[in-house]
């Protein structure tokens, strides 16, 4: 028997370069810390779980205010791991409260007897890595000292409350309340003046129950938020339905979908349809009530600004009809950033609870508050006077939890200094320069855009796995490697920037937090994306991470995602159709592949006009396509050179790009055809170029533009082709041009490079 097997038979027994108390310290008793301590004892680990609070239920012990509620339906936000806890338990609403969700993780508790491994009442201090026997040594509040050899973190996402950052609070000499941490004992609102600060979920949640006690009720309001109705009751027909009689099968798609709840993804855009269209799919999501739902209605809510728009201009009119006064509707309406960059809401009566005259709203941005006094809030020339305030300030998410407990790693090095500038994690899971510490639903992880208890089971599964195949060879510590990192940091924030999340002042952003760096936390790219690249990661012998112990050291260093988000999901696409590569084809074949492909894409945005033509290339008439903006013109010029290998594509090829230029721009957008290879070889493509150009400097005010403002812009090949025009232009006393914009040139000339061997012969 290996000292480490030795160690998993009796707990307290000495481990490969040094003794340890236990093999795992996990840090929180929530959904997270229940599983995982379940798990390993299956697995034979010896494991303590520390928990501040007096008993289990994590972020659901402390949020116990008013109206507290899953936003996820309860069937879906549970666990999955146990076909009989399942059959065995209930859900009596369609959306859980608080209490019933404390008494199913108490049920789950008391099932599999965990409660004698956690330590109640017990805060960790500090975190220390031994580098000298591979060990890190925890230290308690109440000076208790706890040595292991793997150290996990499951303090949740959503567990460190923000303190309100206005002077004065400590003053306030009536009652206070934090929603993060709300009393256990009932609280009586009746018949007294509240503030409510905060207009987050928790705030959403909480103010129409508190002003059905309350004498007078004022809402301050930061920033409005994005809220549908729950339609909370009875589990929906349909739902019962998907679930019952295939409970595994249910569960296999929700891991392997992209929010964690099983769904079919749209596959048009918002503009692929009429406005009626829209409004109908709009209509469906509102009524039925589900989180997940809301933003899968088109597959660019997220991605296209006016896309995006028209399910925010909807959400707008139903606010504005169920607010009877029209300026507290407008008040109440989001209009400064994307709606879903901000974690949308399900409420029950919210809109309709600010038409009950006790209830006042204050906004504000319009009305900041300057201080809070003994006996209300301060407005500058105003004092709302009020016996209770309640704070719905949020929480320092994702990260304010895990940098809130002293952990050094390698070299003392504390995680709050190396997260200075923002976190930087491998999968969400781990972190460089902290062997064997481990984080549930890190950052970097879909954690917070996911059904979280789907992400909780795969995070804890992924780590519960990798001790296994640590002990099975001997090994003993693991740690990411500073290349995997950046290269999962990259590919975070490259999923991210293609979306509109980062347009909005989030907590998804850190931005509700002063001081802390702004960046994308959570991983957008999906659950189930997530999952295949941990499942690489394991596949391809633990890519990016150093493996040691007794057994030897290993590292199979590497990026598990090195594609941008983008082009990857595209080269997928092509994949699971079958197509055959594009190499492969002849030119009709790939001419005639093309375009079938773009006449399968979305449409682009809408512009104020389109009209085709035809221009005096060098060799004789091609064709052009002119996008002109619906705004007064003239406008500047752009001439546009198609992409596709200076094979592929015509003047149409890239029109919803074109499209969507000509609305960002604001310019007139000339898209020109030009004669192509094989059968028009090289230097024809430049020559129709240089003519585009000259012919559309000429005719500019003809075309609705402003002379002397000509840019030129172009896609890969097109991008070759408008650099070498620009190049001749300024040489030869050509056309003026005010600029270039070249979108993936082909630059590099060398023909020893394997592209170029490879594709040296064929068109």
């Amino acid at each position: 028997m290996s000292d480490t097997e030795a160690l998993q038979t009796e707990g307290t027994q000495a481990a490969p370069g040094g003794s340890v108390d236990v093999e795992v310290v996990v840090v929180g008793a929530g959904f997270s810390g229940l599983y995982l301590l379940h798990r390993l004892r299956g697995l034979g680990v010896s494991c303590v779980v520390v928990e501040q609070a007096d008993d289990v239920g994590g972020t659901w012990y402390w949020n116990r205010y008013p109206g507290a509620r899953c936003d996820i339906m309860s069937i879906d936000y549970s666990y999955s791991f146990d076909a009989d806890l399942e059959a065995e338990w209930q859900w009596s609403e369609k959306y859980a409260t608080q209490p019933e969700i404390l008494d199913y993780i108490g049920h789950v508790a008391d099932r599999f007897d965990l409660r004698r491994d956690i330590r109640f009442d017990t805060r960790v201090e500090h975190a220390r890595w031994n580098d000298g026997d591979a060990t890190w040594q925890i230290s308690t509040a109440d000076g208790d000292t706890i040595v292991c050899r793997f150290y996990v973190m499951a303090t949740g996402c959503l567990s460190l409350p923000k303190a309100p950052e206005i002077p004065g609070v400590e003053t306030f000499a009536g009652e206070v309340y934090f929603t993060g941490r709300w009393p256990a004992e009932p609280v009586d609102f009746d018949g007294k003046r509240v503030g409510v600060i905060g207009t987050g979920s928790s705030g959403i949640q909480s103010i129409p129950i508190i002003a059905e006690q309350a004498a007078e009720l004022t809402v301050f309001q930061r920033t409005p938020n994005y809220s549908f109705p729950a339609h909370n009751g009875a589990l929906p027909e349909h739902k019962r339905a998907a679930v019952e009689g295939r409970r595994e099968a249910y569960r296999h798609e929700a891991r392997w979908s992209r929010g964690g709840v099983p769904s079919e993804p749209a596959v048009d855009g918002a503009f692929s349809v009429d406005q009626a269209e829209r409004e109908r799919r709009f209509e469906k999501v509102w009524q039925a009530g589900e989180l997940i739902g809301i933003l899968s209605s088109f597959n660019d809510l997220m991605i296209d600004e006016a896309a995006n728009d028209t399910l925010a201009e909807f959400v707008r009119g139903k606010i504005r009809s169920m607010v009877d006064d029209p300026e507290m509707a407008e008040r109440l309406c989001p209009s400064d950033y994307p709606i879903g960059t901000k974690r949308p809401c399900l409420d029950t009566g919210y809109y309709e609870t600010f038409n009950q005259e006790h209830v006042h709203l204050v906004d504000l941005r319009e009305t900041p508050i300057v201080e809070i006094t003994p006996t209300g809030v301060s407005l500058g020339n105003a004092e709302v006077a009020v016996d209770v305030l309640v704070f719905a300030t949020g929480f320092d998410a994702m990260t304010g939890a895990l940098v809130a407990v002293d952990i050094a790693g390698r070299d003392a090095v504390t995680l709050a200094d190396k997260w200075a500038d923002g976190p930087s994690t491998y999968l969400g899971l781990t972190t460089a320069g902290f062997p064997n510490f481990f984080m549930i639903t890190g950052p970097g992880s879909p954690s917070v855009l996911s059904n979280m208890m789907v992400s909780i089971e795969q995070h804890v599964d992924w780590v519960v796995d990798c001790l296994s195949y640590l002990r099975d060879r001997d090994l003993t510590v693991i740690e990411p490697t500073p290349l995997a990192e950046a290269g999962w940091n990259q590919h975070v924030n490259d999923c991210a920037d293609i979306t509109l999340y980062p347009r909005a002042k989030s907590w998804y952003m850190g931005a509700n937090v002063p001081g802390k760096p702004r960046l994308f936390l959570p991983y957008v790219g999906g659950v189930d994306s997530y999952r295949a690249a941990c499942d690489e990661v394991v596949g391809r012998d633990y890519l990016g991470f150093r493996l040691s112990g007794p057994g030897g050291s290993r590292c199979q260093d590497g990026v598990v995602r090195s594609l941008q988000p983008d082009v990857a999901l595209v080269l997928e696409l092509m994949d699971e159709l079958g197509l055959p590569p594009i190499e492969s084809l002849s030119v009709a074949e790939a001419r005639t592949f093309t375009d079938a492909m773009a006449a399968q894409r979305a449409p682009g945005p809408d512009v104020g006009e389109i009209v085709d033509g035809e221009y005096p290339g060098a060799d004789g008439d091609l064709a052009y396509r002119l996008y002109r903006p619906p705004s007064d013109g003239p406008h500047p010029i752009i001439v546009y050179f198609h992409g596709g290998g200076w094979v592929l594509g015509a003047h149409d090829s890239d029109d919803p790009y074109c499209r969507d230029m000509c609305v960002r721009t604001d310019a007139v957008i000339v898209s020109v055809n030009y004669r192509h290879a094989p059968e028009h070889r090289f230097p024809a493509a430049i020559d129709d170029g240089q003519a585009a150009v000259a012919w559309v400097a000429d005719h500019a005010e003809q075309l609705g533009g402003l002379p002397g403002k000509l840019a030129v812009a172009g896609y890969s090949a097109g991008a070759n082709i408008a650099a070498v025009v620009c190049q001749l232009d300024h040489d030869h006393d050509g056309p003026e041009l005010a600029g270039q914009l070249l979108l993936s040139p082909v630059t590099d000339g060398a023909m020893d490079t394997e592209s170029y061997r490879e594709n040296a012969d064929g068109y």
